[in-house]
């Protein structure tokens, strides 16, 4: 749009609903120093109160449109969406322009949210997969793309309701909002609304962050219990790199399904464990492969050492069994999301901010198809597995090296 504000569409014939999505510059890479868990807050507080409506009176308004909301914090972006049923899709923008535009931000709600997102991150010591997986990006990834997208316990308890509407009105710098839309919609009539509700919204953009070192290669959180959590991250192709299919491809050979490196030689031959698996995660800036595993403490040192590997070992061969498995697991995957406007909407929206263009699903199935055992190995022995980041959270350490 004229004010830089990028809305991105695709239409869904045969649907009667449409999914949305607002892309915010706000994620946690943006925060200020001090300041992480700023944008969960926020992205909570902004709905308790917007223009002409209170907290119950914006719920009950979009309670009554059938919106069902969706609401998830990045690195780089603080994601608000929605879907419904397409004839409601009008009145969800404009409330969701109030939202993003004319928040209440009141000290009374911003208690409310504050504490929400406290105790969602002290619940976490309940989810120790999630919280190593949260660890894990922290140490791997260099300060502050890898920030914990909940938060820390010490800043949220520091952040006032000042504080949180400065970084509100210094950071939602509405020319770098991304909106994307998927389903039954007019394109055409979305833009008309838009440029009306964000058009003359311009503001001064915040400065750029500035990446510092990772963390350390190893990290134990002591832990009681009888299990050890172990997470392993190492680098790979990042999605907007040319080799990035090559290394989607890798990670579905070591944990595509049940019958994947992983799960068959770490659970089922060895019984090291009771639960293993490892998925692509990538950043504009970086990316790696997360994979966890949960044993008891006796078994730990060996689970991790047969995990490393299992990695090192891959560029070694790969079958055509394994390669045919892997590539049907990844396209049933992009076939099923290209059943749901949800994730399409959330897709060419993520697509447009790493790669400045939209892929079809025919190129994504294509690329995926042009893969091969060669074109895999290939990629594997010229960018080896190394400088593995661990963190383990329970009773008992490893040894990391």
């Amino acid at each position: 749009m004229p004010n830089g504000m990028v809305v991105l569409g695709e239409p869904m014939p045969g649907v009667e609903s449409v999914a949305f999505d607002f892309m915010l510059p706000t994620g946690v890479a943006w925060m200020p120093p001090g300041c992480c868990g700023a944008s969960n807050v926020l992205s909570e507080w902004v709905f308790r109160g917007a223009g002409p409506r209170d907290s119950r009176m914006l719920g009950d308004a979009l309670d009554g449109l059938g919106v069902q909301r969706s609401t998830s914090i990045g690195s780089s972006h603080v994601y608000l969406g929605g879907a419904l049923e397409s004839s409601n899709l009008f009145q969800a923008l404009a409330l969701y322009s109030d939202v993003i535009l004319n928040p209440h931000l009141s000290d009374e709600q911003f208690e409310m949210a504050r504490q929400l997102i406290i105790e969602e991150l002290k619940s976490l010591d309940d989810e120790p997969r999630q919280r190593v997986a949260l660890e894990l990006r922290k140490r791997f990834y260099p300060d502050p793309l890898g920030r914990s997208t909940v938060g820390e316990l010490e800043d949220l308890g520091n952040l006032t309701a000042q504080k949180a509407r400065e970084i509100s009105r210094s950071y939602l710098y509405v020319p770098q909002i991304l909106f994307s839309v998927a389903g039954k919609y007019d394109f055409d009539a979305v833009c008309r609304q838009l440029e009306g509700l964000f058009g003359g919204h311009r503001g001064k953009p915040p400065s750029p962050w500035e990446k510092a070192s990772r963390g350390p290669c190893y990290t134990h959180i002591p832990h009681d219990g009888a299990q050890v959590h172990i997470g392993l991250m190492t680098g790979t192709a990042r999605f907007v790199d040319e080799e990035y299919y090559n290394a989607r491809m890798a990670v579905s050979v070591l944990s595509g399904s049940m019958s994947s490196r992983l799960f068959t030689e770490v659970r089922e031959k060895r019984g090291l464990c009771y639960a293993i698996g490892a998925k692509y995660h990538s950043l504009k800036e970086a990316a790696g492969i997360l994979c966890y595993a949960g044993t008891t403490p006796d078994k730990a040192q060996e689970t991790l050492d047969v995990i490393v590997g299992e990695f090192d070992r891959l560029a070694e061969g790969i079958s055509a069994e394994e390669m045919a498995r892997a590539k049907i697991g990844l396209k049933s995957s992009v076939i099923l999301q290209s059943e749901s406007s949800a994730s399409r909407a959330g897709s060419i929206g993520s697509d447009y901010y790493m790669l400045a263009r939209v892929r079809s699903l025919d190129e994504i199935k294509e690329r995926i198809e042009a893969t091969s055992v060669e074109s895999v190995l290939g990629f594997l022995r010229s960018h080896p597995f190394k400088d593995y980041t661990v963190v383990t959270i329970g009773p008992k350490e490893v040894r990391v090296g």
